[in-house]
């Protein structure tokens, strides 16, 4: 599995009419030339990269730092290759807002037209469900997904470009998914990823360092739904600027715990809820509990399992257990600030270059005016200077 997350400023306007067209007739164009040259499943390879997908967005002349990026170039190459899908192999379902919730249908409508064989149609629609929860719930970052666009092949191999929205900070967050050399959808599934700044104190469950945090999650809904309740009692905490309380019943006893500094627990983002006191998710623990799931990613596939149940869990194996998660922010890169001078991240200069080249060759084999073909290799130029 390749993952990458990419941050970018939110843009609020609208690509005009006359942009979006010369981007599909030009996306259609390096589509077909760079499947005629590295094949479907190569294609959908790289537009999980998000150096590459960032790179096809500076050829179709999109901002290369706008969130619009990302919508309207799955938007676009969609359109592109509309009636040509079968031909090139590739098939593009989803896309943003209200379009995205019918990625499941789009996906089961191509498998029925391609023949596919028993079982991989539902696998296709399970991983595109998956990958929107994994970033929705187990990697807090603050960011809801808004965009879902699902790329796949007749072999099976798929990618997944989806992107979260900040409202608070005005800014969005775009993660990339590939199928290749798939190990866990849960743990530590991350490569390429971009931000323009880390962000302190984020709940990242996918991280390999939140492993026990993941075991025992299992365990505790294994266990029981009168068993894990006794533990939820637990988090009956009060928090100020100056103390924190954390209060432990044990039948008719208690025992109340007061930290006035910093040393004792770590930082959690759920400090202030009172699990206690929610029905729904104790509703969802007894529906978990029944479920009785093997491991952790058949927990998070459970319905109605979402970003409360899973910091519930992790707090009790936190506070209880000790079984401290990640909180480290999984992004790794910044197109918005360059990187040149490794700040925040270093470059991959010579990944970055490739990618440019292999642009630069697909375009002279468009079928392109001299002039447009110029004004491409300016834009990718003008990128990578």
């Amino acid at each position: 599995m390749q993952r990458g997350i990419a941050t970018f400023t939110l843009d609020t306007g609208r690509c005009p009419r006359w942009l979006f067209e010369r981007m599909v007739r030009l996306g259609r164009e390096m589509t077909s030339v760079l499947v005629a040259e590295f094949g479907p499943d190569e294609f959908v390879r790289r537009i999980a990269d998000p150096v590459w997908f960032q790179s096809l967005g500076t050829v179709l002349a999109f901002d290369w730092n706008a969130s619009g990026l990302t919508t309207i170039l799955t938007a676009a190459l969609k359109e592109a290759i509309r009636g040509r899908e079968q031909d090139l192999g590739i098939f593009i379902c989803g896309g943003k807002g209200k379009t995205s919730r019918r990625t499941p249908d789009e996906i089961t409508a191509w498998a029925d037209r391609l023949s596919l064989p028993d079982g991989q149609a539902d696998n296709l629609v399970y991983n595109s469900r998956m990958s929107a929860k994994v970033d929705n719930c187990l990697v807090q970052d603050g960011y809801q997904i808004y965009h879902h666009s699902f790329f796949f092949t007749r072999s099976g191999c798929w990618a997944v470009v989806q992107q979260g929205m900040n409202e608070s900070d005005a800014t969005a967050r775009r993660y990339h998914w590939f199928s290749e050399n798939i190990n866990e959808l849960v743990c530590e599934p991350h490569t390429g990823i971009v931000a323009p700044a880390r962000i302190n104190h984020l709940l990242n469950l996918t991280a390999r360092d939140s492993e026990q945090t993941r075991q025992l999650s299992v365990e505790f809904v294994g266990s029981g739904y009168r068993s894990l309740m006794k533990d939820v009692e637990i988090l009956r905490r009060h928090s100020s600027s100056l103390s924190e309380m954390a209060a432990l019943r044990i039948q008719q006893h208690q025992l109340t715990l007061l930290r006035l500094e910093d040393t004792e627990f770590h930082w959690h983002p759920v400090v202030h809820e009172d699990f206690s006191k929610s029905l729904y998710l104790e509703k969802i623990l007894r529906l978990l509990c029944d479920s009785q799931p093997a491991d952790y990613e058949q927990l998070l596939a459970v319905r109605g399992v979402g970003p409360k149940t899973v910091r519930a869990l992790a707090l009790v194996g936190e506070v209880i257990y000790g079984a401290k998660p990640s909180y480290e922010d999984p992004a790794r890169y910044s197109f918005a600030h360059g990187g040149k001078d490794a700040t925040p991240y270093p470059v991959d200069r010579a990944t970055y270059d490739k990618t440019i080249q292999v642009l630069k060759e697909a375009v002279q084999h468009c079928r392109l005016s001299p002039y447009e073909k110029d004004q491409v290799v300016r834009r990718l130029k003008s990128g990578s200077d």
